[in-house]
This record gives C-alpha cells, sequence and structure tokens, in this order.
C-alpha cells in the first residue's frame, strides 16, 4: 500500500525523501505514519520496477538529495493498484490511503469503491449487533457506552458514504466540514 501512496505523490510532483515522507504524513498521517525505515526500501522496489527514477537538475549528474519522480511505468501501476480494490482494501487504512487519490479514479470506479466500502461496513455493522445482543447481560455500563459508540461510529460513516455515492452520481461532492 505505501507504494500506492509514493507513486501517487510522485504524480502530484517530483521530492526527495524527506519531502515525500513530510507530505506522505501531512496527508496520510491521521491513518499511518510512514517512516524512513519502509519509505527508502519502498522507493529502491519502485525504482528497480521502473516506477520511479532519480531526477537532476540539467548539467549536474548528482545532487545530495536524490529527487524522485514517476515515470510512465509509474503511472500504469499507480493506475493499476487505485483501480484494484479486493476485501482487503475495503478495511479503514486502505480504504482512506484509496479515498486520498480518488481524484485520479474514474467516476465509476469510484462508486464502485464507495459501494464496496458500504457494504463492507453493513456487514460489520450487522456482525456487531448480533454480537452485542448475545453478550449484552454481561457487559457493564461503560462497555456498553464504548459498543454504542462503536456502532454510532459504523452508523455515520454509512451515512458518509451514502453522500458521498449521491453526489458522484449527481451534481459533485458535498461540501467539507471545516476542521475544528
Amino acid at each position: 500500500m505505501l507504494e500506492l501512496a509514493v507513486l501517487g505523490l510522485l504524480k502530484e510532483q517530483s521530492m526527495h525523501g524527506y519531502e515525500l515522507k513530510k507530505r506522505l504524513n501531512l496527508k496520510l498521517g491521521h491513518f499511518w505514519q510512514v517512516s524512513f525505515g519502509s519509505l527508502y526500501p519502498a522507493l529502491n522496489k519502485l525504482e528497480r520496477q521502473g516506477a520511479v527514477e532519480r531526477a537532476y537538475p540539467k548539467g549536474e549528474a548528482r545532487r545530495s538529495k536524490n529527487v524522485y519522480r514517476i515515470t510512465a511505468a509509474g503511472e500504469r501501476l499507480f493506475a493499476e493498484l487505485l483501480e484494484a480494490s479486493g476485501p482487503h482494501d475495503l478495511e479503514q487504512d486502505r480504504f482512506a490511503l484509496r479515498l486520498a487519490f480518488f481524484s485520479y479514479l474514474r467516476p465509476e470506479a469510484r462508486i464502485h469503491q464507495l459501494e464496496g466500502r458500504r457494504g463492507y461496513l453493513q456487514m460489520k455493522l450487522a456482525d456487531f449487533r448480533a454480537s452485542i445482543k448475545n453478550s449484552r447481560e454481561r457487559m457493564d455500563a461503560y462497555t456498553e457506552q464504548l459498543l454504542a459508540h462503536g456502532l454510532d461510529e459504523r452508523e455515520r460513516e454509512i451515512k458518509w458514504l451514502d453522500e458521498l455515492i449521491a453526489a458522484e452520481r449527481g451534481a459533485g461532492l458535498p461540501k467539507a466540514r471545516p476542521a475544528e
């Protein structure tokens, strides 16, 4: 999944490893943090695959910091990674990563992935409710409140996904809520 994130950011602009880490953490830090210990092996793998290359300014054979840029092969790999969505891609962190780059997907692919996440959450919600029902008599008040909070979060995300799907089918995305 890190490869998808790296290619997505390099699609926007070439950058060196430090800037790439900073931008990844800024864009995705709410969901996961990227370390240099995982970033540089991912960059090296992508470079071996021909998906990224080091970019040097004209007349300069080497820089003190390696600047990476996406290649045509990287553009194709990015599109494949973003378009493909299996069952694991519906989980929270993987879905959030994909959502960060949804603007690069065709509308029908966005709808397909949004509907997939909604279905995944609806199934998890049903399982969660059944689990609560079967063990309610063994719960204290705090555990019940924690589970109610979990139910509320899933229900709100399903509602949010419904809004995104409707917007994709209609007049565009809903306005983002201001940061608090």
